[in-house]
């Protein structure tokens, strides 16, 4: 690293990212998560005060990342195991790079995202790849001193969730976890929290977390591996298998998004990458459920997990798909989580009321979706929340900064320190609730797990918390 008589913005960045937060403005409304609209570019910060980022995954959802924070900060490199999705992302120009003399210079293209995590002039990095390469990259990521921004869902396994924990604890940078969930803009999940918080509804007794279920596919050939495809690093830790895939589903981009795959965005439709629906919904609808009724801190949680009703797509055996050409995360189920505290959670495909999480407490139910907050506790306050929600309240959400869309919270808490609204922890918790119920569903029993040692109430049970990794593609232990 370069130095000179002067703070480098990159140490200043460093220093002040271990700054408490003091917190002396409002505003009245949350900028919006990517999956409702853009985010609004901060456009009275000069270019020399911007965070400069590397964006390590950039296929699908990673290349609209890259363009939202290319509004806030400057995109200095990309990285992606496909070079198909790297010239994609590089098509945009005026929306991705680095604004130099008022002109944008398209960011760098780099395979092997440890070059990125190798350069001096990169402040932090957007990770946005599979799962089952968030926590090695996140890891390696921390140790280089980066900030890190990760896509939900953070972990693989349950070990995997001690081992980020640890890391952000000794490295001791900003991570935000990309469940932007928790910033929709329209208030509505804040609100349910805040509102089942403050007693609107009395003492919950159940909850009701819908999170669909996984697709189900036909037997998928072996085919050629796209020659942008490195598949070989794309498997990383997972078992070494045959590429296998069917037709495109966009003629004009036939390596792009194969119909049935092992990658791209089907990958979350195999347990050897991903968990299904328990954590690609679970990651945000598990989340919230935990936050409301204050259960999503280290040591606490469900003591046990019961799959009262289970289908996968294949044939299991002892917890393993019998069947490897076919996706295999359940389709159906209704998985019966039980805290200590006698409040009942279940996580299931399908309900009456939909997508969403369904609040029953001794004053009433509310149900809370992206689209919508109702129920007729909420009803009867006829569109007025301030008797139960005032400002402070979105604040002290915020962990003490000024509510904001998820990135900016990010940006700013690199900038002026402080704990983002999505951080480590709580979501290692809500992840450990979903790997367990996966764990519950493929196993097609009950199994019990003390929350305050991470330990689970049988051999077999605690066979699934960690997993073997191929060799070369170990995480670092901190």
């Amino acid at each position: 690293m370069k130095s000179n008589n002067k703070t480098s913005r990159r140490n200043f960045l460093k220093n002040t990212a271990s700054v408490s937060a003091v917190t002396t403005a409002v505003v009245s409304s949350v900028v919006s998560p990517y999956f409702f609209s853009s985010e609004q570019p901060v456009r009275a910060e000069a270019p020399s005060g911007r965070v400069r980022i590397g964006c390590i995954g950039v296929g699908s959802l990673g290349r609209p990342e890259a363009t939202a924070f290319s509004r806030i900060a400057d995109v200095a490199a990309i990285s992606d195991v496909d070079t198909s999705h790297m010239e994609e992302a590089l098509a945009p120009h005026e929306k991705i790079g680095i604004v130099r003399d008022n002109k944008i210079t398209p960011p760098d293209k780099i395979k092997d995202y440890r070059n990125i995590l190798d350069r001096k002039d990169i402040d932090t990095v957007c990770i946005v790849t599979p799962d089952h390469w968030h926590v090695k990259i996140a890891v390696e990521a921390l140790q280089a001193g980066k900030h890190v921004f990760c896509q939900k869902p953070l972990t693989l396994t349950v070990e995997e969730g001690q081992l980020i924990r640890n890391a952000c604890k000794k490295y001791n940078r900003v991570f935000q976890v990309g469940t932007q969930q928790r910033t929709d803009f329209r208030r509505h999940f804040l609100n349910a929290v805040i509102l089942i918080q403050k007693g609107l509804i009395g003492n919950i007794k159940n909850i009701l977390c819908h999170i669909d279920g996984s697709p189900s596919c036909a037997a998928i050939p072996k085919a050629q591996s796209p020659e942008t495809l490195d598949f070989e690093k794309w498997l990383g830790q997972a078992p070494l298998v045959d590429y296998i895939a069917t037709e495109s589903q966009h003629k004009e981009r036939q390596n792009y998004w194969p119909r049935n795959s092992r990658t791209h965005y089907e990958f979350r439709w195999w347990y050897e990458y991903s968990g299904g629906k328990f954590t690609d919904w679970g990651a945000h609808h598990v989340d919230i459920a935990l936050w409301a009724i204050n259960q999503n801190n280290a040591g606490q949680g469900p003591i046990s997990f019961n799959p009262i009703s289970v289908e996968h797509p294949v044939p299991f055996k002892e917890g393993y798909p019998t069947i490897n050409n076919q996706y295999n995360t359940a389709t159906k189920f209704d998985i019966e989580c039980k805290f200590e505290n006698g409040i009942v959670m279940n996580i299931v495909s399908h309900s009456k009321v939909g997508n969403g999480i369904l609040f029953t407490g001794e004053k009433g139910r509310i149900h809370v979706s992206r689209g919508h907050l109702n129920g007729k506790p909420v009803e009867d306050l006829k569109g007025d929340l301030s008797e139960y929600i005032k400002e402070e309240d979105y604040i002290k959400a915020y962990n003490g900064q000024k509510p904001e869309g998820h990135k900016q919270n990010f940006i700013s808490c690199i900038k002026n320190g402080g704990l983002p609204i999505s951080d480590v922890v709580t979501h290692v918790q809500a992840m450990n609730v979903c790997h367990l119920a996966a764990i519950a569903a493929r196993l097609g029993r009950e199994i019990k797990w003390d929350p305050k040692n991470e330990k689970a109430g049988d051999k077999q049970t605690q066979s699934f918390i960690a997993r073997e990794r191929r060799k070369g593609y170990d995480i670092p232990v901190v």
